[in-house]
């Protein structure tokens, strides 16, 4: 049975401080330990303090070929799912990395949610083409919070916005999974904002490779040049009891990119708990999979082309490294679809983007927390 949480108001502030919402969650299962808080502060410090990086500084990325395969996964899914106009919301956005592909499917309403505030600040840049002036303007109106979406009722906060007809969690799901509690606020956050028939679009480790990769090293760190994961003393007889599938956690390492806990998500529950609300389980495979499958429709080939992972449009020779092509198939694809028949109304309601702006500024940062 989904539980059902109760919220209190919002606590207004002085009209000179940035924009914030504060909420009081009463439900004491819903509460976070301070060893969960901390964990989710270290995610976002690690986040807030990567700088954008030049063209030239990310083309020497040792893991250049991975991001550029990463991007084309996601450029996949997006034009797979996301139709003109769709209202799109974005949990996790980070630094803005998908804007340009939501403008190429042209969409018509965006809202970008992440925890980091270093990474929303450039985002809001990013969305404003200072980071790079040869950039058009993009096409869309924007909006951009800075909170937890794992912790946060978003449903209030986003009431005049929704419903959205796509949503979208990119490479960060998994740090949900750190309680219950966060993972069913983070579902219930989706199912919530969702119109009916919306998509749900995602990526995250795959559980199940990460397990059997774990099982098949003598001692509990495994990877290559470019990555490492390493689990604790308390995993080392490599049994995980799935009556207790919460706060798995290991530590990774992914060179030019990940240095922080994260935690496994087995996905067999993840999607009963998905279930519980509302959400229909429709394509789920490992990224390899999912890369063999698409990669026999030509539109997709030309775009991995014209993205260079693998290749440089001369040849069909991959230049994704071994090592990074083995990270690769650390992650898997998701889609699910909230159940219910789609209204034409409410769709067309969360397209208008009234509360979007098409120039943000540092104070339209909207800032939101839960107080304990």
């Amino acid at each position: 049975m989904k539980r059902r949480y109760e919220h209190g108001a919002s606590t207004p502030l002085p009209s000179n401080s940035k924009p914030r919402i504060s909420y009081h969650d009463d439900e004491n299962r819903f509460s976070e330990d301070e060893n969960t808080k901390d964990l989710a502060r270290k995610v976002a410090e690690h986040y807030s303090a990567r700088t954008n990086q030049t063209l030239e500084e990310r083309e020497a990325s040792p893991i250049i070929h991975l991001k550029k395969l990463n991007n084309w996964i996601k450029s996949v899914l997006i034009q797979l799912y996301a139709r003109r106009g769709d209202a799109v919301l974005d949990m996790g956005c980070g630094k803005g990395g998908d804007l340009i592909k939501w403008d190429k499917a042209q969409i018509g309403y965006y809202v970008g949610i992440d925890m980091a505030e270093g990474s929303i600040e450039d985002c809001r840049t990013r969305y404003n083409g200072e980071a790079d002036a040869r950039r058009k303007k993009f096409t869309f109106p924007a909006r951009l919070l800075c909170g937890d979406c794992f912790e946060v009722p978003l449903d209030r906060v986003l009431e005049d916005d929704a419903p959205f007809d796509i949503c979208s969690c990119q490479f960060a799901l998994h740090y949900s999974w750190q309680t219950e509690a966060r993972a069913r606020r983070a579902l219930e956050n989706v199912a919530s904002l969702l119109r009916p028939g919306g998509i749900f679009i995602g990526t995250m480790p795959d559980a199940n490779v990460l397990i059997q990769k774990l099982r098949n090293v003598e001692g509990l760190t495994f990877g290559n040049s470019v990555y490492s994961i390493s689990f604790n003393e308390a995993h080392s007889q490599k049994k995980f009891d799935s009556s207790k599938p919460f706060g798995i956690q290991y530590t990774f390492h992914l060179e030019d990119a990940v240095d922080c806990p994260e935690c496994i998500v087995p996905f067999r529950i993840f999607k009963s708990l998905a279930d519980e609300y509302g959400l229909e389980l429709l394509l789920v495979k490992n990224s390899h999979e999912f890369v063999d499958e698409y990669l026999k429709k030509l539109e997709f080939v030309d775009l991995m082309r014209r993205l260079g992972a693998l290749g440089d449009g001369k040849n069909n020779h991959s230049t994704i490294s071994e090592d990074e092509w083995e990270v690769a198939y650390l992650y898997l694809v998701f889609v699910f679809k909230k159940r219910g028949q789609p209204d034409t109304q409410q769709r067309s309601k969360g397209n208008k983007g009234r509360n979007g702006l098409t120039q943000i500024s540092k104070s339209d940062i909207m800032f939101i927390k839960t107080d304990r």
